[in-house]
């Protein structure tokens, strides 16, 4: 198995994800009102597997080592607008946090930008996917050895067997923090 394996298989995950969001969009229109804790699980998800699970091993371990390699200037264009588009990610998800507060507080107002930032990562991740599967993890992969390459999936396993207790860890640190 190559390293860009998992990032690939990660992304079949996030798909099946923004459909059960676009699905919860639709329901916004004709009903004009969403469920609060539906808002939070798409954040958990989108925060915890696609941003730190998923963007976490691209930036933490492939892009670290990408940076060390001689990249096209291309390649490297690239690689910056994919960390500049997790950036983007990650604001329209404080964004939606914030909306669903004050939604969740009464605020009918906040409705519209729940469905502004959840139409916003819908659109965002198709084209992020495609991005990576069909171009930079495919360009990427010239510049590692097979013997890299298989460093860097095992780094990736290590990485992941970590997450849970980190996730679960900043609950309780946040609790703490209340």
């Amino acid at each position: 198995m190559q390293a860009r394996a998992p990032l690939m298989i990660e992304h079949r995950l996030i798909e099946r994800m923004i459909v059960q969001i676009k699905r919860i969009l639709s329901q916004i229109e004709k009903e004009e009102k969403v469920d609060p804790v539906f808002v939070d699980i798409t954040v958990d998800f989108i925060r915890t597997y696609a941003d730190r699970t998923h963007h976490g091993k691209e930036e933490d371990i492939l892009f670290r080592d990408l940076k060390e390699k001689k990249l096209s200037k291309e390649d490297r264009r690239l690689m910056n607008d994919l960390i500049e588009e997790h950036i983007i990610g990650r604001k329209t998800t404080k964004k939606l946090i914030e909306a669903n507060s004050r939604y969740r507080n009464g605020d009918e107002s906040a409705l519209a930008e729940i469905a502004s930032n959840l139409s916003s990562l819908v659109d965002f991740y198709p084209k992020h996917i495609e991005k990576e599967d069909k171009v930079f993890f495919p360009a990427a992969r010239i510049y590692f050895s097979e013997q890299e390459d298989q460093a860097m999936l095992n780094e990736f396993w290590e990485f992941d067997r970590k997450m849970i207790h980190e996730k679960y860890i900043l609950v309780v640190e946040e609790f703490k923090n209340q």
